[in-house]
């Protein structure tokens, strides 16, 4: 967040250091609780196992299971207050089924299921979790909305902060030679040494993180996959039949589904009942739209397909819904989706090569950003971005709290010569990409230039 002393006459690099520090000062508490809450949910399975190992793993590996049926219904006679939604069944004999169930007030709870005797293990909110806890601080600051959209105007920052950064901190007469940190400096320049060398090393990196995190946030999602499914390259052709004005989409009806079937038509156990579907989704009842038959009849219909992966399995809420069920391994090219009727007769199956190109470069960056696609050289990965950026924030804060004037933010003075090719290519560039950073960026650089200066109350910004 800060930078060497600006260079006489260069009205561009006092122009980057003076967003640098402003980008710095917005994101750098908001971007702290990406790194350490995505360090954590890069390892969430092995925390939870390590957490709740009672509850994840069954006393003895399980060869035959009971039917999920019947799972089913010892988990929602554990919870009765709920509604069962979802069951995951485990490719590893050593784990438990887990059975989720959605209460009232929308809080969920997890029951584990021995599927070799079909007793139950346990009861857990997730929520309540470290994991769940950090999931829910990386997505929207547990603030809703709101946060959500505090959190993807951090990323949108983070992008300009990254390229300001590059643009002060790039080798110039000391070369290379300034990505390694230069431990025997003292005091303002060994901060400066390791603030420098640390983002040489992770900038690109946490780019990366960036740019495979947006398509999950609100507005950049929404417009990346509308974008996509205008041009037809975002959820599978097939799904388009069901398309109708008011019929609800698959990511209404069921939770963590993959980004790319988020807005596809949800398939109908009466393709034509789609047309008169009045409502968005149907609210979850105590009534059940499924057969313990149809279950083990679709479950039969994807292991024969040769698949042994782990599947999560949903419950329709409503009479024309459809079973749903994916495969979710670490590459998505082997996911593969299942849509039933509650007879268990195949709607729907599609994969990865059924996706048009952007959804699976998106389904691609969402592995790789969640540590999956390698496995733990993944995970090291992205821990080391995430170690970066808290590296960042400390020396970068530090940096600034140094060298800041006594009742001043202390940044550099504004030019008097705007370059206004810089700026506008930089908000050219943003207005495609990142439409929200234009927007805000138009807003921030209005202020800092005609009202800052001009109202006492704000003179402390300089």
């Amino acid at each position: 967040m800060s930078a060497p002393a600006p260079r006489p006459g260069s009205d561009r690099y006092r122009l980057f250091w003076r967003w640098h520090l402003y980008a710095g000062l917005f994101v750098a508490p908001f971007l702290l609780v990406l790194a350490v809450t995505g360090a954590i949910y890069l390892f969430n399975d092995e925390l939870n196992d390590a957490f709740y190992p009672h509850l994840r793993f069954t006393p003895a590996p399980w060869t035959a299971r009971v039917p999920l049926g019947d799972m089913i219904d010892v988990a929602h006679a554990a919870v009765p207050d709920a509604t069962p939604t979802r069951i995951d069944l485990p490719a590893d004999h050593r784990r438990a089924a887990q059975v989720h169930l959605e209460q009232a007030d929308g809080a969920s709870r997890i029951a584990y299921v021995d599927p070799g005797n079909g007793t139950v293990l346990g009861v857990l909110a997730p929520a309540r979790t470290v994991v769940g806890i950090a999931d829910r601080l990386h997505g929207s600051l547990m603030l809703g909305t709101f946060g959500r959209y505090v959190m993807e105007l951090t990323a949108c920052w983070t992008v300009l902060l990254i390229v300001s950064g590059l643009y002060l901190g790039w080798p110039r007469e000391r070369g290379w030679r300034v990505a390694i940190p230069d431990v025997r400096a003292r005091g303002r320049r060994l901060w400066t040494s390791l603030h420098r060398a640390t983002g040489l090393w992770v900038a690109l990196l946490v780019l990366f993180l960036v740019a495979t995190g947006l398509p999950w946030a609100v507005f950049w999602g929404d417009w990346i996959r509308g974008g996509a499914e205008l041009v037809g390259e975002g959820y599978p052709a097939v799904y388009r039949r069901y398309a109708a004005p008011q019929a609800p989409r698959v990511g209404d009806a069921f939770n963590d589904v993959p980004w790319t079937l988020q807005r596809a038509p949800m398939p109908a156990a009466n393709a034509t009942s789609a047309h008169h579907d009045h409502g968005a989704s149907a609210p979850r009842t105590g009534a059940r739209h499924w057969t313990t038959a149809g279950l083990e009849r679709a479950i039969a219909h994807i292991r024969a397909a040769g698949t042994d992966d782990e599947l999560r399995v949903f419950l329709p809420s409503e009479a024309r819904g459809a079973l749903m069920a994916y495969t979710y391994p670490a590459r998505p090219q082997d996911q593969v989706t299942y849509h039933f009727d509650r007879d268990g007769a195949l709607l729907v199956s599609t994969g990865f090569d059924d996706y048009g190109v952007v959804a699976q470069a998106i389904e691609l960056g969402v592995q790789l950003h969640m540590g999956n696609y390698f496995g733990r050289l993944n995970q090291l990965v992205m821990l080391a971005a995430c170690i970066g950026v808290v590296v960042l924030v400390v020396t970068g804060t530090t940096m600034w709290w140094r060298r800041r004037p006594p009742g001043r933010i202390g940044a550099p003075a504004s030019t008097t010569r705007i370059p206004t090719r810089a700026l506008l290519a930089l908000l050219l560039i943003s207005a495609v990409v990142l439409p929200l950073l234009a927007a805000s960026l138009l807003v921030v650089l209005a202020f800092d230039r005609w009202v800052r200066p001009h109202i006492a109350t704000f003179r402390w910004l300089r």
